[in-house]
């Protein structure tokens, strides 16, 4: 059982990683440098895998086991997010300098706005169990979808349209501000272009987090698991993108490999009631998945290199009308 003094003990460390996060980009004016990002990303993942341990030892050995299925599950899902959030970049013509800012924000609200769906969706199955066959089939849905339209997702869509419409935006402010004062107008305050993709990111995230977090049931029904799994997986994010923000063009048959675990993890919530999936096949199968799909993209990059090198962050950026 999970005690209060453990819940205070998890929460109370990210925080102070997320201070420390925040303390270094707050004083940073510029993007992220390369160097650094890595060595955030190593730290995440060492932290995610050492509270893994911790489950381990703790929990036993069949919580421990679900808690690096989930992570894994969602680490995974969670690259999907990266392409998107090079498409928002992309498409607001949002400089490299501002970036990291938009995204440590933008994770901050991605825990709080994770954390109720993770709450409805345990209480949901907790009071009808039917849930589950619903999140199998719509979790087949969407990866049959992502495997024959992978792209399909664009951020210049409606909800960019409708934030445009009801609130005020400066587009041609190209500061580090989210709001900017207005003299002389009627609404003295104005968003500017990375308030707007903040929230887009937000939006994304949460999209992505309606298919993320019914898969981390299949895998485990236990709350406080999904809760820290998929907090753990999202901490790491933007250290992440500043990682392989670059190389995600050379990733071409990831979603391919993203869709097939949603399938897999999908399949196994439907005949749950007739055959039990252990979890250990569940992480090996995830795993599997996630490595060819990764071998096959640098293999094919490899054979057939892309004319240009740059990212689809740097590859247009221009302005949604």
């Amino acid at each position: 059982m999970v005690t209060p003094s453990f819940w205070l003990a998890f929460h109370a460390a990210i925080l102070v990683m997320l201070a420390l996060d925040l303390g270094l980009a707050g004083r940073r004016a510029g993007p992220l440098p390369l160097r650094l990002a890595a060595a955030w990303s190593v730290a995440w993942v060492g932290l995610g895998v050492g509270f893994g341990a911790l489950v381990h030892i703790r929990f036993g050995s069949e919580a421990g086991t679900e808690y690096f299925a989930a992570y894994l599950l969602e680490k995974s899902l969670s690259v999907d997010n990266l392409f998107v959030f090079t498409l928002i970049f992309a498409s607001l013509g949002i400089a490299k300098a501002h970036r990291h800012r938009i995204l440590l924000w933008g994770v901050l609200g991605a825990l709080v706005l994770r954390g109720l769906v993770i709450s409805a969706g345990a209480a949901l199955i907790t009071r009808f169990s039917w849930v589950l066959y619903v999140f199998g089939v719509f979790l087949l849905t969407t990866g049959a979808r992502m495997w024959v339209r992978p792209a399909e997702w664009k951020p210049a869509g409606p909800a960019m349209r409708y934030l445009s419409r009801i609130m005020a935006v400066e587009r041609e402010d190209a500061s580090a501000r989210f709001l900017v004062r207005r003299e002389g107008r009627f609404l003295p305050v104005a968003g500017t272009p990375l308030l707007l993709a903040l929230l887009l990111v937000e939006i994304a995230d949460l999209a992505f987090a309606l298919d993320s977090i019914p898969a981390v049931f299949a895998v485990t029904r236990d709350p406080f698991i999904v809760y820290t799994s998929n907090v753990m997986a999202v901490l790491g994010l933007r250290a992440l993108f500043f990682v392989i923000a670059d190389g995600l063009d050379r990733l071409h048959y990831l979603r391919h490999g993203l869709a097939a675990i949603l399938v897999f993890i999908g399949a196994k919530m439907l005949v749950s009631s007739r055959w039990h999936v252990p979890v250990g096949v569940s992480l090996a199968a995830i795993a599997a998945i996630l490595g060819i799909a990764v071998a096959v993209s640098l293999h094919v990059a490899k054979r057939h290199p892309a004319p240009s090198r740059r990212g689809p962050a740097e590859a247009g950026a221009a302005h949604v009308p």
